[in-house]
């Protein structure tokens, strides 16, 4: 059959997408121009964010670089921001770019290990409810000391090692044979129910972790991007950071762990979700397998894999170098004393993150569209106005919603700004300013869990290549992430009112 030049188009334009999509996407790029000239560039802008939230939200329909990337260059060609913003954006989170592209290649170096240990943490612990609590708990306690990002790709490589164990198992295939781990159609009949099974017990695992990051990464100044550019503005160290952050932080902990144990204890929003008999036992006999297998060689690359580890922790606890810059280390530590030389070894490590880093480039972009065309100003000067309790309410409840549908740090970015010249300007005394850098701290670390763009490490597990295989979507993460979103947001706002000052 003969494709006429328009149905060929068609077909090329954003490739294996359904044509609904993809007539979505030109229908957005034909509104813009015409929203932005001829009715108002505010409403426009406003529109353009909710454009980028849908293609966020269909990343499993279609990777939302292209049609975000699409929304952005449009924006920018009829003048919604100048390249000049968004390089000044991409600048600003230079660090972020730096930790995406070396840090999360540096954890596929630690793989073996992560396998190792995380193999065992899963076949010691039979009690679902408790090894979500662990993974919850111990993604807090990581992210307090570590990046979130680079405890959610410490997750997905763990998550894809024991994705890849069982479907390979599950189509026919030895445990160290390739196969295409997105292709189900070798995988045998009598297998199909269990694997879906364990791709829910996958997500299950994952959101609690990813969840955990949030908890921990609100308690500490090395925590989150934000609350290193908070403290600098205050002059807070890592213990006076915490002190501060405490009344309101560690409630939210206690609040969040407790949520895990009742999410599972009573299979509430799709959790609960046991690991199938059958592929706890096909797990034990790779476990098994691979200690038998295991040489001199194979018990030094582990141990070599920990060293590096531990040397990863204590150099982003102690925060000795930039966050990328310590990942570049970790590569180099963990490739030349274990053997992995060649180029295309090397090169595929990279392949996790760096779709990510352009779609996040893409992101400030957008980011760029908020700060030239204002879109947030009417909120913030509304909050400004407030007074005394009211005004750390309101500053709590506005960073929350701006960060549910921007990028947080960009949120705070704009708060903790304002409220500096509001203080040099002497409208808020030394005390209320300190109140205040809590509530931006807390306000945009908390709620942001409510969908995938409120915190990168969120989106970076979306668009992750394990997502599409336990069929992680956006909406699925919105309604995994829900309960922890009303129980820890609900906690986070009362203590501000009650605890906080």
């Amino acid at each position: 059959m003969t494709l006429t030049y328009g149905q060929a188009f068609l077909k090329s334009f954003l490739g294996k997408s359904p044509d609904w999509y993809k007539l979505t996407i030109v229908g957005f790029l034909i509104l813009n121009p015409l929203l932005f000239f001829f009715v108002d560039p505010f409403v426009a802008g406003w529109v353009l964010i909710l454009e980028f939230i849908f293609t966020l939200a269909m990343a499993l329909k279609c990777y939302p670089l292209q049609p975000g990337g699409l929304l952005a260059i449009q924006a920018i060609v009829i003048g919604m921001a100048s390249p000049e913003t968004v390089y000044h954006e991409a600048e600003v989170n230079f660090p972020v770019i730096l930790l995406l592209i070396f840090m999360v290649a540096g954890i596929s170096f630690l793989k073996e290990m992560l396998l190792f240990v995380f193999t065992k943490i899963l076949l010691r612990i039979r009690s679902k409810i408790w090894l979500s609590f662990a993974f919850t708990f111990l993604a807090a306690f990581l992210s307090a000391f570590l990046d979130a990002l680079t405890v959610v790709a410490v997750v997905i490589a763990v998550a894809s090692g024991f994705y890849a164990v069982y479907h390979r198992v599950a189509s026919g295939y030895k445990h160290d044979e390739s196969s295409d781990l997105t292709d189900d159609n070798s995988v045998h009949e009598h297998n199909r129910a269990d694997l879906e099974q364990f791709r829910a017990f996958l997500r299950n695992v994952m959101m609690h972790a990813a969840v955990g990051t949030a908890l921990g990464g609100v308690c500490t100044l090395v925590g989150e991007p934000q609350n290193l550019l908070i403290g600098h503005i205050m002059e807070w160290n890592f213990v006076q950071f915490y002190i501060h952050v405490a009344p309101v932080s560690m409630p939210v902990l206690f609040v969040g762990l407790m949520t895990t144990l009742a999410l599972e204890k009573f299979k509430m929003f799709g959790y609960g979700v046991e690991l199938p008999a059958n592929v706890r036992i096909n797990l034990e006999r790779f476990d098994d397998e691979q200690s038998k297998k295991m040489t001199r060689q194979d018990l030094i690359k582990i141990w070599i894999q920990a060293a590096v580890a531990l040397f990863l922790v204590l150099a982003l606890a102690l925060h000795i170098a930039e966050v990328g810059l310590i990942g570049l280390t970790v590569i180099v530590l963990a490739t030349a004393f274990t053997g992995i030389t060649d180029e295309h070894s090397i090169g595929s490590a990279f392949k996790e993150a760096l779709p990510f880093t352009a779609l996040l480039v893409v992101f400030f972009a957008i980011v760029a569209v908020i700060h030239e065309l204002h879109l947030f100003t009417p909120v913030v000067n509304f909050v400004l106005e407030m007074q005394g309790q009211a005004q750390l309410v309101g500053f709590y409840v506005a960073n929350g919603l701006l960060s549910m549908v921007s990028d947080n740090v960009f949120v705070a970015t704009v708060y903790i700004t304002e409220v500096q010249s509001a203080f040099e300007a002497g409208r808020i005394t030394r005390e209320q300013f300190e109140l205040l850098a809590v509530a931006i701290n807390t306000g945009t670390n908390i709620p942001s869990i409510a969908t995938p763009n409120g915190q990168a490490a969120f989106l970076f597990l979306l668009t992750s290549g394990v997502a599409p295989l336990i069929r992680l979507s956006y909406g699925r993460m919105v309604l995994l992430a829900l309960p922890y979103t009303i129980t820890m947001s609900t906690t986070g706002l009362l203590a501000t009112i009650y605890l906080l000052g």
